[in-house]
């Protein structure tokens, strides 16, 4: 290839010389006639292909007319590189290019600006900028590219796709062979993988992420590219077909690995044409352009982008497969490992240096039945690492096996489930099994949410990666080394009898979403089917179905009720009925929350599911709640913790006679306590008195308000909290007998996560300023609509409706989530005069989702009511 373009180039020499604008016009031109004739057609691979070649061409002759046309030393030579270099020129790729010069003329170049060789070589790289070609430009010697690329894998990496251009072909000759005579192919792979692992580390190691980058991410086009440096570096060849030949895939893979990669670039070019520059990355904003130019239509039931996606995660999901084998077995001609000894652990498996490898190539053809003992024996083998090349290619070529006579067989269903039940090994066996495409053939409901895309604002990976994040979270309940983590729910697994129960509620919780309806009721039917299926006794059965039908319920009942209303406890306990389904449904429900986004969790919510397990579990005791004897439990213990802070006895009084009920249920004795230090002789007070402490969950700071009430209170400490970029997780409002507000709030930020210690004095101050203010409150700030948001909006909802008791209104708000939307709902709070019992604040990654207490007149009558609501839907919005 680069003969050829050498020679095409030595022909461009011959045209006469062209001004640099002229050079411009025709490079731009030419490229926008190019992208013009692309997004013009039809999206398919050959036209991908068509234009990466084409842009790369006409590239090549506008920097051959320039080095024509420029004064440089004889003797040098202009070389590609990088992916210009392989000749892969998308539409806003970097152009990077060597200029390469003999040695004679490395000395004087370096000596000063004055030497005419010197100028001669600035002047080409400006007039490249100069007529808009932004190139990436090295000027090197043979010696110094030798040099560096033993210093450095990426210069290394980045010359061996080198593409003579223009100039001295001698002399890209010799670079060559001195460039390749350098490379040690087993130093060579060893960096390449460990930095391959790094970039999936950067990517959460999975290619199901839902703004992936088609490029980086793994499962994307650098995985391809790496394994073909390798390849190229250990001289095994430089294409798929040449892989093939030399025994390192087959026929059938180098076409799977052809059509995969045809898609992935076919996928860069339409988003660099329709972003109108580089992006690799699938973001929500492109994502619907993108489908539309493959020709998807939006219908009700599935958008274009989903079904865009759904083809981009299969191929990418192709492509780790295949990489991994390509990989391994890369690994195994350079390092020798191919002819590590084996140490027999069955008839049918081996042990090859820590990898589980199959004994013969036909092995899953001859008996079916050895796919799913593959991840037993992975599970019970100690030492396996994973999966052999070989193994993995037979797993491969062995899909179309796990057909429906496969899933009924009873042997596959006792294995299945002695994964299950075995002891160990579950995340990586699971994952693998995902990964290698085996768990979707054997659980054909499974399949059907592979690559499955969650149109909401908190999960961040599709529906089967989430699974096995839950499923993970849950196995590492029972790992000793994971304590720490969740120290709470590791003290219940360690009672817990049955951990294989959970492994299946968690495998199947969302497994019927995207099919429309209730997908907890839904999924409830299929693992009752699953149940059934495979043997697993009534008992367990209902347990297994309970779990799952139930798995969003104690979040909600948590996040969004009042968990020191008896009422609410009772109809809680009601549902879950014993401690066992209560134990179970916690774990479930803290795995499942810990899984859908790292933004999703936080100290609070694992306090809300925590004090709600601990009520319901008094409850299913038969320990009715006795309210007035917990109050006064807990005033005991606040009076004890104040004798520990030296405040005389009976101080307290004073501020706890002007408390009701409430106060003390909403509480426990280190907060009641605490508001009796602060307010210990200032129950009095004319102005705002604010206190803040370092929250006891040990995330944020918990905020104490004490000032006379008033209407507009609450709107201002929310519009303080709004301005200072605080986040308010909750809020318990109160009104004393004396007419005080006593408010509490727990607020965390996310610019100060490690300095909260550092801001109590300034959040008392300047709250306390703020809360001394009089006139209008002010505009909320309008901040900014994250891109998630924009492109997953969600449709603002207002329920009011009255409690249990008649007495208050519940208030239920959901929008997207933006800075100053608290705010905005607390100045209508304020105009209409309705005053504020309690908050529970709810952000599901940018979902807010909050419940209020309420009451006041405005409520009373239909037609305030409907005004309320409407000026709140509009704040919402």
């Amino acid at each position: 290839m680069s003969d050829t373009t050498g020679a095409d180039a030595d022909r461009r020499h011959a045209q006469p010389d062209l001004p640099l604008p002229e050079l411009r016009r025709l490079l731009r031109e030419g490229k926008q006639a190019l992208i013009t004739q692309f997004r013009a057609g039809k999206a398919t691979v050959p036209n991908a292909d068509r234009l990466v070649r084409q842009l790369t061409q006409h590239v090549d002759g506008v920097l051959g007319h320039l080095w024509h046309q420029s004064d440089l030393p004889r003797g040098a030579a202009l070389l590609a590189v990088g992916g210009y270099g392989r000749g892969e020129l998308f539409p806003y790729s970097d152009v990077d290019v060597l200029l390469l010069l003999p040695e004679e003329l490395a000395e004087p170049c370096a000596q000063g600006t004055d030497d005419p060789r010197r100028a001669g070589i600035e002047a080409f790289i400006t007039a490249c900028w100069d007529i808009g070609l932004e190139i990436g430009s090295s000027v090197r010697t043979v010696e110094e590219c030798v040099s560096e690329a033993q210093a450095d894998v990426t210069v290394q990496t980045a010359l061996l796709e080198a593409r003579f251009l223009c100039g001295a072909r001698r002399l890209f000759d010799q670079f060559r062979r001195w460039t390749h005579d350098v490379l040690d192919p087993a130093a060579f792979l060893r960096a390449k993988s460990l930095e391959m692992q790094q970039r999936h580390v950067k990517y959460e190691n999975t290619p199901f992420s839902l703004e992936p980058n088609c490029k980086e991410s793994p499962g994307g086009l650098r995985d391809l590219q790496v394994v073909r440096w390798i390849a190229l570096g250990a001289d095994l060849g430089r294409s798929w077909r040449e892989l093939a030949t030399k025994g390192l895939i087959t026929r059938f893979e180098a076409t799977q690995l052809q059509r995969n990669e045809g898609l992935l670039k076919l996928i860069r070019a339409r988003l660099h044409t329709i972003a109108g520059r580089r992006e690799d990355r699938l973001v929500f904003d492109l994502q619907t352009a993108v489908a539309e130019s493959f020709g998807y239509v939006s219908t009700p039931e599935r958008r274009a982008s989903e079904a865009l996606m759904r083809r981009y995660y299969w191929a990418a999901k192709a492509v780790v497969q295949l990489n991994q084998i390509l990989m391994l077995g890369i690994e195994e001609r350079v390092s020798g490992l191919g002819d590590a000894p084996m140490r027999p652990i069955d008839a049918r498996f081996f042990d090859r240096g820590g990898m589980l490898e199959v004994a013969s190539d036909d092995l899953y053809q001859r008996d079916p039945h050895a796919i799913l003992q593959t991840f037993l024996v992975y599970q019970q083998t100690v030492g396996i690492k994973g999966l052999s090349a070989r193994t993995l290619r037979a797993l491969y070529n062995a899909r179309e096996l796990m057909d429906g006579d496969f899933r009924k067989d009873p042997e596959n269903r006792r294995t299945f489930m002695e994964i299950m039940r075995e002891s160990q090994g579950h995340t990586h066996a699971f994952r693998l099994m995902n990964d290698t495409s085996v768990l979707g053939r054997y659980l054909w409901v499974f399949r059907r949410i592979v690559g499955q895309m969650q149109h909401d604002l908190f999960h961040v990976y599709t529906v089967d990666q989430h699974i096995m994040m839950v499923l993970r979270n849950v196995r590492r309940f029972f790992i000793v080394e994971h304590t720490h983590e969740y120290p709470f729910c590791s003290q219940l697994a360690a009672h817990w009898d049955k951990p294989w129960l959970l492994y299946v509620a968690a495998l199947f919780h969302d497994v019927a979403k995207g099919r429309g309806g209730d997908h907890s009721d839904l999924g409830a039917v299929e693992v009752r089917r699953f149940c059934r299926d495979h043997g697993i006794d009534k008992e367990d059965t209902r347990l297994i179905e309970f779990i799952v039908k139930e798995h969003l319920t104690m979040s909600r009942v948590a996040q969004k009720e009042d968990l020191s209303d008896p009422d609410v406890i009772d109809a809680f306990a009601a549902t879950v009925k014993d401690p066992r389904r209560l134990t179970a449904l916690y774990l479930l429900t803290v795995a499942d929350i810990r899984g859908t986004s790292p933004k999703v969790w936080n100290a609070w919510k694992g306090k809300l599911l925590e004090d709600l397990y601990r009520a319901t579990l008094r409850a299913l005791g038969g320990a009715k709640p006795q309210l007035d004897a917990e109050i006064e439990m807990r005033k005991q213990e606040a009076r004890q913790m104040l004798a520990l802070h030296s405040m005389l006895p009976g101080a307290e009084e004073t501020l706890w006679k002007t408390l009701d009920l409430n106060y003390f249920a909403r509480h426990d004795s280190g907060e009641i306590a605490w508001h009796a230090r602060a307010l210990n002789r200032k129950v009095d007070v004319t102005r705002p008195l604010v206190s803040a402490r370092l929250s006891p969950l040990g995330e944020g700071l918990q905020v104490l308000v004490y000032s006379p009430d008033r209407p507009d209170l609450f709107a201002r400490i929310c519009g303080y909290f709004d301005s200072a970029q605080f986040s308010i997780l909750d809020a318990r409002v109160h009104t004393t007998r004396a007419g005080y507000a006593l408010d509490t709030f727990q607020v965390i930020t996310p610019f100060f996560d490690q300095a909260y210690r550092d801001l109590i004095a300034l959040v008392e101050n300047q709250l306390g300023l703020a809360l001394q203010a009089d006139g209008a409150l002010p505009q909320p700030s309008r901040g900014r609509l994250s891109r998630r948001v924009k492109s997953f909006p969600v449709t603002p909802r207002v329920q009011l409706r009255p409690d249990e008791r008649a007495q208050r209104w519940v208030l239920s708000v959901s929008a997207s989530d933006r800075s100053g939307l608290l705010y905005s709902v607390a100045r209508v709070l304020a105009k209409h005069d309705i005053n504020l019992q309690l908050a529970k604040i709810s952000t599901l990654g940018e979902r807010v989702e909050d419940t209020f207490l309420v009451d006041g007149a405005a409520l009373q009558h239909n037609r305030s009511q409907i005004e309320f609501e409407t000026e709140l839907l509009d704040a919402l919005s």
